[in-house]
């Protein structure tokens, strides 16, 4: 079986030792080392690694599709997105920075990327009653010009300095789950929220937490993929317990208008003083009945010998 491990086509065994490494490639695949636990950690993590980026790259394209297709973003966080987008691009900026290898943190880049496309149709599909068109175009307009603001902050500020944003990942990653969370429990459901990219994130963690300690050892983007867990599990309990419960109570602005009725418009909108103090329209009907001439009463044989009524023709 060697002579045919060590004899393989040149492209294979260049993509495996750039994969794995020349003395893994070697102890693995050459010489069939199956007692070389170093080396099988270390491919392990590199293989989930390479499949953590490629499901990253479309992690979020379920959650797109479901916010174009309804044309509605309801159920979904806007400060929960932001905050997220930038804990992402924060731990991209700082793996980056410090060369840390590209199967670690590369899921980063494409969940930015797809994340700030979640933030701008959330900003696109809120409700006309919310928004006039004016001012979403504004809000989109700045949104933009703030997220290429801040890619180039992240990637220009000293490393020192980056390390200190890293630290805030921690409460960055807290704070972008709970409102969230806080709207699934207040609503009662899920809205529009992708179950695909939230069992993918579960998935995503637990490896990642494996990726780090083997090949990176950093405590804190361990620290980070910890908290992400433990609030992604909750968004997947949630998930699972509103399932198939479409009605949102309160959508925070960002859900589908519904029928409202009269009272609740009236209750919501009260009339403005001049509409309570109006006085009534007079119609032309009800004019004339109030300046009706009178009219002489019939006559009757018992008032025939009485005063004859005339009118005084002018």
């Amino acid at each position: 079986m060697t002579a045919i491990t060590q004899n393989l086509p040149w492209f294979i065994k260049d993509l495996g030792i750039s994969i794995v490494g020349k003395e893994c490639y070697t102890s693995l695949i050459e010489n069939l080392n199956l007692t070389d636990v170093k080396c099988i950690k270390y491919s392990v993590s590199k293989g989930l690694g390479i499949g953590i980026v490629v499901g990253g790259a479309i992690m979020k394209v379920p959650q797109i599709m479901l916010i174009v297709r309804a044309r509605s973003a309801r159920g979904l966080s806007l400060p929960a997105y932001i905050l997220e987008t930038l804990s992402y691009a924060i731990t991209l900026a700082y793996s980056f920075r410090h060369n840390f290898p590209f199967s670690t943190y590369g899921e980063n880049l494409f969940l930015t990327l797809q994340n700030t496309l979640i933030t701008l149709l959330i900003i696109h599909y809120a409700p006309a009653r919310s928004k006039s068109s004016s001012s979403k175009t504004q809000t989109l307009f700045i949104t933009s010009v703030l997220t290429l603001a801040s890619a180039t902050a992240l990637y220009s500020i000293p490393t020192h300095t980056l390390s200190l944003l890293q630290i805030t990942t921690l409460p960055l990653s807290l704070f972008s789950k709970l409102p969230q969370i806080r709207q699934n429990f207040r609503s009662q459901s899920t809205g529009q929220l992708s179950a695909f990219a939230v069992i993918s994130q579960i998935a995503g963690c637990l490896a990642r937490l494996f990726t780090t300690a083997q090949e990176v050892g950093d405590t804190l983007v361990l620290a980070g993929f910890a908290l992400a867990l433990v609030l992604n599990v909750v968004l997947g309990a949630q998930l699972w317990m509103y399932w198939g419960q479409g009605d949102v109570k309160e959508d925070f602005g960002l859900g589908e208008r519904r029928q409202v009725s009269e009272k609740e418009k009236e209750q919501a909108y009260p009339p403005a003083e001049w509409q309570v103090h109006q006085p009534r329209a007079v119609t032309p009907t009800s004019a004339a009945a109030s300046h009706r001439v009178g009219t002489p009463p019939p006559r009757t044989p018992s008032s025939a010998g009485g005063r004859k009524w005339a009118r005084k023709v002018d």
